[in-house]
């Protein structure tokens, strides 16, 4: 899953394709380097990132959708928390909805989602994206965001999400300190085998890759997100291997070779 963020403040890349005509040269250019899926968000999601309305997410994200779908010869997402957006963006082009707060942002989502025949993504996020980071506690993560990704694909279903179309996301640095996050990484085969849907996982370029990269060379200072493609591909390659089906990056040229070589190696092994 190739990342289009059409935003002025997302931690990575905020403001490089706030241009449609830019976003979409993006677009296409992540689909060259290997990417099988797009998704397009115009709301950062970001700790502390400002809440964008609803006239104005429309306005960032339709456009690149629309063109997207119609040029890029891929699926495309839309990474939405409003059912609003999400239907607009149906209704020119996507065939998935990322909704990183689960169905639990907007009461309409879900039913939105099932009516339109899409498929789905579901995120586990503690709070919201203004206070998520604000001394994140569980008493045991694996099994607490688990629970919390099995209620919320019980309620997809409930409101005509077919299983089929479901997808869910352990919601990597959403609510999460670096330990938290390594736990998820660590015991993932746990929540894949235990949710019985394809698993996405989004470590690309986060924050904790960079304090753990500190940490291991004992060296001062996090490195900067477009420097953190070497954490990134390791953290791609472990979820892979570990049984996730989706990886959601910024670079999606090493992530597809990194997937051509793992299928290499599973088809030897077997």
């Amino acid at each position: 899953m190739g990342i289009v963020n059409v935003t002025p403040d997302s931690f990575s890349d905020g403001g490089r394709f706030l241009d449609a005509d830019a976003a979409v040269a993006h677009g296409l250019a992540l689909v060259d380097a290997g990417a099988d899926l797009l998704d397009v968000g115009g709301e950062s999601t970001r700790p502390g990132a400002v809440a964008v309305d609803e006239a104005e997410e429309r306005r960032r994200v339709l456009p690149v959708v629309e063109r997207l779908a119609a040029a890029a010869g891929v699926p495309v997402s839309i990474d939405t928390m409003k059912a609003r957006v999400a239907t607009a963006a149906i209704e020119v082009g996507a065939t998935v909805v990322n909704d990183v707060t689960a169905g639990r942002g907007d009461d309409a989502m879900l039913v939105a989602a099932g009516k339109a025949g899409v498929g789905y993504v579901a995120m586990h996020m503690l709070g919201d994206p203004r206070s998520m980071q604000d001394a994140p506690s569980y008493d045991d993560v694996v099994r607490e965001v688990g629970d919390f990704l099995v209620e919320r694909l019980d309620a997809a279903r409930a409101a005509g999400i077919a299983h089929e179309a479901l997808a869910a996301d352990p919601g990597i640095g959403f609510g999460k300190t670096v330990a938290h996050n390594l736990t998820l990484l660590a015991h993932l085969d746990v929540l894949v085998a235990r949710l019985g849907v394809p698993v996405l996982v989004g470590t690309s370029r986060k924050r904790f890759l960079g304090t753990v990269l500190c940490d291991v060379a004992g060296t001062a200072g996090e490195p900067l997100p477009e420097d953190r493609g070497d954490a990134t591909l390791a953290t791609v390659v472990w979820a892979l291997d570990a049984g996730a089906r989706i990886v959601r990056v910024h670079e999606p040229r090493s992530a597809a070779r990194a997937v051509a070589l793992l299928d290499v190696m599973h088809d030897v092994a077997a």
